[in-house]
């Protein structure tokens, strides 16, 4: 069980509240889950971005996702401490990396980017194991994201008929 985070140390201080996933990561029950929820309105907002700039901005993420994941643990003194979501708020922007955004695409790519985010198949669980600093925190969400996303493009290549 890791250390519980006084809200006070993640609201008043910037890289904490945007690792904290803008303050999700403070939910006492599923963090990851809910700093996944906090990308679906993000997603939603960039879905008209041509792919080149989704992808930019995805990758953008992930670059200032590894800073603010290293920040953050070093000063809450807890290596990938589950309140920080920044990395699942990357993991879901790759997994819908050139999708239309439906309500399908984005409960299923939700389901499956939370699935390979908790189960970690390998090179999951390794990433997530042997990678330390921001990056470590950051890898195996990116690579659960891709996981997702060739499911989700498996989901919509065979129709669901939804």
């Amino acid at each position: 069980m890791a250390e519980k985070i006084a809200a006070s140390q993640v609201m008043t201080n910037p890289v904490n509240f945007f690792a904290f996933g803008f303050g999700a990561g403070l939910a006492p029950k599923a963090p990851g889950t809910f700093g996944t929820l906090v990308a679906i309105p993000f997603v939603w907002l960039t879905a008209d971005l041509s792919l080149f700039y989704y992808l930019a901005l995805t990758a953008v993420i992930c670059i200032v996702g590894v800073y603010l994941c290293h920040k953050s643990a070093e000063q809450l003194g807890v290596h990938d401490h589950p309140g920080i979501v920044w990395d699942e708020i990357a993991g879901y922007f790759i997994t819908m990396i050139g999708f239309s955004f439906t309500w399908t695409n984005a409960i299923v790519g939700f389901v499956l980017f939370r699935f390979f985010d908790i189960i970690k198949p390998w090179p999951i669980r390794w990433a997530d194991k042997k990678v330390s600093g921001g990056f470590g925190i950051m890898l195996d969400d990116i690579i659960a994201g891709m996981f997702a996303w060739v499911s989700l493009f498996l989901f919509n290549y065979f129709g669901s008929g939804l």
